[in-house]
């Protein structure tokens, strides 16, 4: 692999939110431009009222095409000539229409091979309803724009916890429905593939929760025992390292959850109520599955802070620290697994994993007590 800078492309997000103040930020630190080169998809005036008003040194260059970026520069590149008024705190359809261009930009620019990595700044995601047409959030924009079929994993990171959703944006009412062991199986095969090929995993354990609070093992629930127990044994046949499914109340309350490297919920309050309750700040979302490096930080427009300079960027420079983390992880892994060399000799199973996930030693030690 060559050692030029990766091109990290910065969508700005809603422009009455902490877009602008996010990027301003994390690129004070000079660190960041020796590893990246940024191209902030937006506009160069809301840049430079955003910059006044918190009275940030912005110092962009401004340029006509994601090629002319230059190494050692904040590069802007415009995505709309008309104006917009910029009214922080104050959620528009002005404000998110001019996210949605910057958005359909880089996806455009990333199909013509001119970036790398995307970034993204918060967006409003109630407010997308634009000219009648219901826009959906950045993640399923892009699924939708470059997955060619295959469904994005979002996946909650901070530090070595990962948590990824088998059901997002789903009501509470419609998950069940929608585990199936299909579903299932397709998610922790995407989830294994993200974590060997862009956190350099090389055998992750995968812990994959129970829908039902009363599961056990001797007594499952209906969709444990159709979907995900048959989904859990199916790919570990796979040679994917997968275990479950665990009760959350007792994985989360005991802390089993720090001997894997993912966690799969069942939908959304599950896997999310835990995590921000643990790692309360500076967690980002990445979106596996997908042929571009996708990366944000756990932040939304925070209309309430806009233009007061009270932004934290910590979480948005991860973001973008895991971004060139994971394109050149992705690189490390798919160069050798390209060519690969033919085995000479047939593996024997190590069955010692699945013997030290089958009953967490905390729950066996309880289980003996009770029964002297």
């Amino acid at each position: 692999m060559d050692n030029k800078k990766i091109r990290v492309a910065i969508t700005h997000g809603d422009t009455n939110g902490i877009g602008y103040e996010l990027i301003f930020k994390a690129f004070e630190e000079p660190e960041m431009l020796d590893m990246c080169t940024p191209i902030i998809y937006g506009s160069p005036k809301i840049a430079t009222y955003h910059a006044k008003a918190l009275s940030i040194n912005s110092n962009f260059t401004i340029i006509s095409s994601a090629d002319d970026a230059q190494d050692g520069k904040v590069n802007l590149l415009p995505v709309f000539d008309e104006e917009v008024k910029v009214e922080f705190g104050v959620p528009s359809q002005e404000a998110s229409r001019t996210a949605v261009k910057a958005l359909d930009r880089a996806i455009t620019d990333y199909k013509d091979g001119l970036f790398d990595v995307l970034v993204t700044c918060p967006i409003n995601k109630d407010n997308m309803h634009i000219d009648g047409f219901a826009f959906p959030n950045s993640d399923k924009f892009i699924e939708q724009c470059i997955s060619e079929g295959q469904k994005a994993l979002d996946i909650m990171v901070n530090g070595d916890l990962r948590v990824a959703l088998m059901t997002d944006e789903v009501a509470l009412k419609d998950v069940a429905s929608a585990i199936t062991l299909e579903a299932v199986a397709c998610r922790i095969r995407t989830f294994a593939e993200t974590l060997r090929r862009d956190f350099r995993i090389s055998s992750p354990r995968i812990a994959v929760l129970a829908l039902n609070p009363n599961h056990s093992a001797a007594h499952p629930g209906k969709e444990e025992a159709e979907a995900i127990i048959p989904a859990i044994k199916q790919t570990a046949e796979e040679d994917i390292c997968v275990f479950g499914p665990y009760r959350a109340d007792e994985f989360f309350g005991n802390g089993d959850f720090a001997a894997f490297d993912g966690i799969l919920a069942m939908y959304h309050d599950q896997g999310i109520a835990p995590f921000n309750a643990l790692l309360p700040q500076d967690s980002i979302h990445y979106l596996g599955g997908l042929p571009l490096v996708c990366a944000a930080s756990c932040q939304g427009t925070e209309y309430a802070i806009a233009g007061k300079g009270k932004a934290d960027a910590t979480a948005f420079r991860h973001a973008i620290w895991q971004a060139i983390d994971a394109f050149r992880d992705r690189i490390n892994y798919d160069e050798p697994m390209a060519h690969p060399l033919p085995k000479l000799y047939h593996e024997r199973k190590d069955e010692s994993e699945k013997v030290r996930f089958a009953i967490p030693k905390k729950r066996e030690a309880g289980a003996k007590e009770q029964h002297k």
